[in-house]
């Protein structure tokens, strides 16, 4: 990395740090807070319920966008990730049309709050929380650190070590979640993520034009978007398991439901769901993989380097110097994005339930976003060693996204179920995608995670029956 990447990196990252905190201040003053106590849940978790339309689009946009999956789909350098983004337009829909009404209506900090109004059941809340705390800090954290790290690396073309450049992501990302909450991370997020989108969008045009926009010579197994049996994404999975997850991903999950929760009213956070989903069909798809196809043209089959690859021999060095601070940018909004997130779950679902119900929420939050930001940096070697970061991150999610999906499903759709059936059938659901995870895989594991939410759900309603309780159907409307 010359002095002109250095440059222009430091100079942008300083402009976006500066740009976010005079945004957070200038909302702050006029919802009226100047002076009010901000300890409260409700304040630092979900912004005081003040974020417009385009914040929301913003923060939900980039807190999935990040390396993970700039890095991780263009390092399969093929056109049949795609789908991933593709199917989230549905995810997205099904959040602002579904789920997003049920949790205004039921006045939600959490969506596991969701859970514990339509069971009874602070112990189910609280263990779908430590499900979602499991997974975050355990997969995506790390995660998020890995990818970033080894991008920053790629780029610099210097052969730094990944675990000290995670530290330090981990470190600086950290410190938007601790001292400016849910509002700070949105306004970053959005301001970041203008700069991520068109820098992608430059570097799809740059890739596509140094193959001469055609795909000759490329095997026909990289460009098809009916996949294989053995592909990464076999065609019948679009009609079965990969909307199941989509629905987890963005209906349930409190990263992305947090940004569209925070808004003053329903339809403020609908029209930021709704913009965010036509940024995801018009640009996501083509900027997550059309330069790591063009890339197995022009330098064959580089893995989860491709992306650094493309970028550091494409973009003249203020370009990339440019790219390399948006791109920061995106990582610390989106490993803050999982962080803010999780500790929300821990501070509303599990300390004010059985530790104090009215903690210190900033000294509190503090205290456990250090705690995670330890153990997530400690994790990134375990992922260094990953074949397909992508794939991975999908595999893993399986272990906790259709058992957690089954409970709110059962939740909204049925009535009379008892918290403690729904509780044992989580409990198998994850011993169940265990099994098919680490011993016995016998078909793709997009299809075992529709297999396992619906054994999940059958044991949910098998084991209510068995302890006497008389489940009935609901519908969402009643919800």
């Amino acid at each position: 990395m010359n002095l002109v990447q250095i440059g222009v990196f430091a100079g942008l990252t300083v402009a976006m740090a500066l740009a976010t905190w005079w945004q957070t201040r200038r909302m702050a003053r006029a919802a009226g807070e100047t002076g009010r106590n901000t300890n409260s849940n409700r304040e630092f978790f979900l912004a005081g319920g003040g974020l417009k339309w385009p914040f929301i689009a913003g923060s939900i946009t980039l807190t999935n966008l990040s390396t993970e999956q700039l890095v991780g789909m263009n390092g399969n350098q093929m056109l049949l990730l795609a789908w991933w983004e593709l199917s989230a337009v549905a995810g997205l829909a099904m959040l602002a049309l579904v789920f997003l009404p049920i949790y205004y209506r039921n006045d939600c900090t959490t969506t596991t709050e969701l859970l514990q109004k339509k069971y009874g059941s602070k112990h189910l809340r609280a263990l779908v929380s430590g499900l979602f705390l499991a997974g975050n800090v355990l997969i995506y954290l790390p995660i998020a650190l890995y990818t970033g790290a080894l991008f920053l690396r790629t780029v610099s073309g210097v052969d730094l070590p990944l675990l000290p450049l995670a530290a330090m992501l981990g470190i600086a990302g950290s410190l938007y979640a601790i001292l400016g909450g849910l509002r700070a991370v949105a306004v970053y997020d959005t301001i970041a993520g203008v700069g991520v989108l068109g820098s992608a969008l430059a570097v799809v045009w740059l890739a596509m034009s140094a193959i001469g926009w055609s795909f000759d010579g490329i095997p026909a197994e990289r460009l098809t978007m009916a996949g294989g049996p053995t592909s990464p994404i076999p065609w019948p999975t679009l009609l079965t398991g990969m909307i199941f997850i989509q629905m987890f991903y963005w209906s349930t999950n409190q990263t992305i439901t947090q940004r569209a929760m925070a808004a003053p009213n329903l339809r403020e956070g609908q029209k930021g769901v709704f913009a965010a989903g036509v940024i995801r069909l018009m640009i996501v798809p083509a900027i997550v993989v059309l330069p790591g196809v063009a890339a197995y043209k022009l330098f064959g089959v580089t893995g989860d380097a491709t992306y650094g690859r493309v970028v550091a021999a494409l973009l003249p060095a203020w370009a990339s110097g440019a790219f390399a601070a948006f791109m920061c940018a995106a990582v610390l909004t989106h490993y803050t994005s999982i962080l803010n997130s999780t500790t929300t779950l821990y501070v509303c679902d599990i300390h004010e339930s059985y530790v104090d119900a009215k903690p210190d929420v900033k000294k509190l939050n503090t205290c456990i976003s250090a705690g995670f930001v330890i153990v997530s940096i400690a994790l990134v070697p375990l992922y260094s060693g990953a074949v397909s970061i992508i794939n991975l991150v999908q595999q893993l999610n399986g272990l906790s996204s259709m058992p957690i999906l089954s409970a709110f499903i059962v939740g909204l759709v049925f009535r009379g179920v008892k918290a403690a059936a729904v509780m044992a059938a989580l409990a198998f659901g994850v011993g169940l995608y265990a099994i098919f995870t680490f011993w016995w895989t016998p078909i793709h594991y997009i299809h075992l995670m529709v297999i396992t939410l619906f054994a999940c759900i059958a044991v949910a309603l098998l084991l209510n029956w068995l302890m006497g309780g008389r489940a009935r159907l609901a519908g969402l409307a009643a919800a």
